[in-house]
């Protein structure tokens, strides 16, 4: 059977594609593209390479490669995601849990909120305090709200009954 033209063009072009995703060399520059954006974890990094065409095993291979040359790190992407977390007043559990679907080992995550110098305490009363003012809520379904808020936000008991402790009113 003869082809036209445009379906040997379409042949050649499918299989440049299909190369190109077996290229480690590409898997690699794409991931560098990700990189030079923002930290990744190693398993979000190889997900967003296969979302993207890559197989499996050269996503892998090019990553394992980025982190033995210091170019991808699950500690340094951990240690950025808390602090930007902790930013937008979140709590260690609701961080603890973001990280683990993200594919990130628990024992290493718990490594560094242990010790970071962070009082969870006091980040919840400012958490508190920002959204809710500085009196304490005089009713029980209103105070109920309130540590529902924090418990969201991914604080645990004792953190939120000390930002419930404390009047900071005006």
């Amino acid at each position: 059977m003869n082809k036209s033209v445009n379906e040997l063009n379409s042949d050649l072009f499918d299989a440049e594609a299909d190369d190109r995703f077996a290229s480690p060399r590409e898997a690699r520059k794409k991931a560098m593209d990700f990189l030079a954006r923002r930290e990744h974890g190693r398993v979000e990094l190889i997900n967003k390479l296969v979302a993207r065409g890559f197989l499996q095993d050269i996503a892998a291979e090019a990553v394992v490669r980025l982190a033995d040359q210091g170019l991808q790190s699950d500690q340094r992407f951990v240690k950025n995601f808390i602090q930007s977390r902790i930013s937008q007043g979140k709590g260690p559990l609701r961080i603890s849990q973001e990280l683990a679907g993200r594919g990130l080992v628990a024992d290493l995550v718990e490594q560094i909120l242990d010790h970071l110098d962070v009082d969870w305490s006091d980040l919840a009363i400012q958490v508190r305090l920002k959204k809710f003012g500085g009196c304490l809520p005089g009713e029980f379904k209103e105070k109920a709200r309130q540590m529902r808020f924090l418990q969201n936000r991914g604080f645990n008991a004792g953190q939120i009954a000390a930002s419930m402790a404390a009047d900071h009113g005006q």
